[in-house]
Parts: structure tokens; C-alpha cells; sequence
């Protein structure tokens, strides 16, 4: 049930990202802590967030009745759903090489999960290891974030989108968290911090991918993000949850490559993305922030 989950959650995502970048590209909305605020008063842009947050409610079910190292690497799969609807809704172009490479990160993701099943875990974490993660999280955002300020389209997006992939992430794990106090009550959610953070890395996370997606270049955006993402979820559950991967000697050789395949997957649609020219509306809109 749980991959029936992931799996809407990665529609109901991709379909919120091209519907933020369809917003974000038609006019400059500048940069900073006050775009979301800005974008909010554009209809498209709310309406991609009304499908990122039930995007967000299935993917909390999810992480309610599976792991992090699971749920996540799933999401992957909107790429997949983001680059046909880009090309309906936003006037994206889709080629053979894109949808190739869009295929290949489904396989090796299937691969990934058959072979490292992932399994075990606890439902807590001590706030301790809690503040490491964070403090680990946000110190690598840091670099992405600034280089993503300035220089082309694609690599400002490939930069802003791994930023908030980590995020992401982090997100997740929060997400897992606050769900599984749910069992406890409302009360408890209500009195514990995990939702309050939770809220905080949700909004730097959605301002940074917005800002990416406002470059104009969403397959570098969701190639990116969705590549880290999952990358930083597993890392995640087996440091914070203490979930493991069920590999050794061979199995772990092909767990990688599986892996590996799914990133190269995302690097030739970054790729991509970076060689075509933008279309009049996106260019004009890129030309004005700069």
C-alpha cells in the first residue's frame, strides 16, 4: 500500500512542480525569503500547491506505514510524470533522449529497491541525533544555494534544485516523525517540536526548488532535486531511524549500479535541458532577473 502511495505522491508532485514553474516563468517574481509570499497571488501557482499538498498527505500516509528508505527513493518516479505534463501544460519539449533516460531512472530504481530491501528501523530518534542531521543538512545546502545565485539557466537550477532535494529530505524525515507521533494524539503532535521544525525546513525547502524552477529549466529542476532527495533519505533512515539495506558481496556491487543508473538517468535530462534554447516566454523572464 505504502508504494501505491509513493507513487500518487510522485504524480500529485509532478503535476504541482510544472504548474509552479508554468507560474514562475511567466513573469519575474525576483528572489528572497518574500517569493512565496509574491507567487501566491498568481492562480497557477496555487494551484501547483494544492496538488503539492496532497501530494504531501500521500506521502505522509506512506511514510505512516513504510520507511524513509523506501517512501522516498519512489518519489524519484515524478520525473517521469513531470516531463509529459511540462510538455502538455507548459509547453516543454520532450525528446527521445528524455524520455530514454526518464526510463532508465524507473528501472534502476526498481532494481535499487529489489535488491537493498530495505527493512528494520525505530520510530524515534533522540533530538540530538535529531540537531546533527540538521546541522549536517543544512551545512550542504549552503554551497548550492549561493553558486545557484548566478551563471546559466540550467546550472542554477541543477544547483537550487539539490539544495532543496536535501532538504527534502530532511522534510521526510520529519514528516515520518510527526506521523508517528500521531499514534500518541493530537496533543502530542501539537506539544512536540518535530512539526514546528517541520514547517521551517518545508518553507527554505519550497523557496529554494520555487527559485529553481523560476530559471525556467524544469527538467534540470526535477532532475536534480529528485536525484539528491532520495540519495540523502536513505542516508537519513539508516542514521536517524536505523533502517538497513539487506546487501552484501555481489548484491551490494549491483545495489550500486542499480543506483548509479538512476543518477546517470537524471544527469542526461539535466544534460538536456542545458542544450535547448528557452522559449520566448521563459527566456524573457530569465533575461529580467538577470
Amino acid at each position: 500500500m505504502e508504494i501505491a502511495l509513493a507513487l500518487a505522491s510522485a504524480l500529485l508532485f509532478a503535476l504541482g512542480t510544472v504548474l509552479q514553474q508554468r507560474a514562475g516563468t511567466a513573469e519575474p517574481a525576483g528572489e528572497g525569503s518574500g517569493l512565496l509570499l509574491r507567487m501566491a497571488r498568481r492562480p497557477a501557482w496555487l494551484a501547483g500547491i494544492s496538488a503539492d499538498g496532497l501530494g504531501f498527505v500521500a506521502q505522509a500516509a506512506a511514510l505512516g506505514m513504510g520507511r524513509l528508505a523506501v517512501v522516498q527513493p519512489l518519489l524519484v518516479t515524478s520525473v517521469v510524470f513531470a516531463l509529459p505534463l511540462g510538455v502538455r501544460l507548459s509547453g516543454q519539449r520532450l525528446h527521445r533522449g528524455d524520455l530514454a533516460a526518464a526510463i532508465l531512472v524507473v528501472l534502476a530504481l526498481a532494481a535499487f529497491l529489489v535488491l537493498a530491501d530495505p527493512s528494520g528501523g525505530r520510530r524515534e530518534a533522540p533530538p540530538h541525533e535529531w540537531v546533527l542531521a540538521a546541522a549536517v543538512c543544512g551545512a550542504a545546502c549552503v554551497g548550492p544555494a549561493v553558486l545557484g545565485r548566478r551563471g546559466p539557466a540550467a546550472r542554477r537550477a541543477a544547483l537550487l534544485g539539490s539544495a532543496a532535494g536535501i532538504l527534502f529530505a530532511l522534510s521526510a524525515a520529519l514528516t515520518k516523525a510527526v506521523v508517528d507521533e500521531l499514534h500518541s494524539g493530537i496533543a502530542a503532535v501539537v506539544g512536540s517540536w518535530e512539526p514546528y521544525a517541520l514547517g521551517v525546513v518545508g518553507y527554505v525547502s519550497m523557496t529554494l526548488n520555487q527559485m529553481a524552477l523560476n530559471t525556467g529549466a524544469l527538467a534540470a529542476t526535477i532532475a536534480s532535486s529528485t536525484a539528491v532527495d532520495p540519495v540523502a533519505s536513505v542516508v537519513l533512515g539508516l542514521t536517524l531511524f536505523h533502517e538497513s539495506l539487506q546487501v552484501n558481496g555481489p548484491q551490494a556491487v549491483v545495489t550500486v549500479v542499480a543506483l548509479g543508473g538512476a543518477l546517470t538517468g537524471m544527469a542526461v535530462l539535466a544534460r538536456a535541458e542545458a542544450a535547448q534554447p528557452a522559449g520566448p516566454e521563459v527566456s524573457t523572464a530569465v533575461r529580467a532577473r538577470r
